[in-house]
């Protein structure tokens, strides 16, 4: 099994957070997978893909067919992924204004979203973020985003067990196989995409 595992081709995943916080659990939710492929989904490397320092989406700032530079090197970066991981806090029933502000940016001609695997997890109280992916998945539809169905990850932040230590990090367990889970699927998704 270990031969099979090890002949899979490394799928290269960009994986945004929709929360700028300092201590966002959702971003903790992306440090969790990091680690978790280092430690037992191989074929897998993901980067975390800061979209802070993105400016407000304006067409303005289009010239000549070219965007600023902090918005042209966030695009290359999402079309040198093999997938997207998202983490989708949710703000209202639907996604962060700074992930639609970044999704937005890299829809601009040409859609550099088109045609990528994608998988949404998302943490917070309540439904856990739940709201948010549904509308992120109707947003997915119009940019011919491919997002797994199953298995869906939300978490409920603040129920007992703890899920978060003080930092912002995933400490649960139960939590960490179900983000496994999730990464699995993404990958063989990938997989079958590309047809490797």
């Amino acid at each position: 099994m270990e031969a099979v595992t090890a002949m899979k081709p490394l799928i290269r995943v960009a994986a945004i957070s929709g929360s700028l916080r300092k201590g966002s659990f959702n971003t903790g939710l992306l440090r969790a997978a990091m680690e978790l492929t280092k430690e037992s989904v191989p074929g897998m490397q993901i980067e975390h893909i800061d979209i802070s320092p993105l400016p407000l989406i304006n067409t303005d700032l289009e010239t000549n067919g070219t965007y600023p530079p902090v918005v042209e090197a966030f695009r290359q970066k999402i079309l040198e992924a093999d997938s997207i991981l998202f983490a989708s806090p949710e703000y209202n029933f639907s996604v962060a204004a700074p992930l639609k502000n970044a999704i937005d940016w890299a829809s601009r001609s040409p859609n550099v979203w088109a045609d990528k695997p994608a998988a949404i997890i998302s943490t917070g109280g309540g439904f856990g973020g739940g709201r948010s992916q549904y509308h992120l998945r109707q947003i997915g539809v119009f940019l011919d985003l491919h997002f797994i169905n199953k298995p869906e990850f939300t978490l409920n932040a603040f129920q007992p067990p703890q899920k978060f230590d003080a930092e912002g990090n995933l400490v649960d367990e139960v939590a960490k196989e179900r983000l496994k889970q999730v990464l699995v699927s993404l990958q063989a998704f990938t997989l079958r995409l590309q047809d490797k």
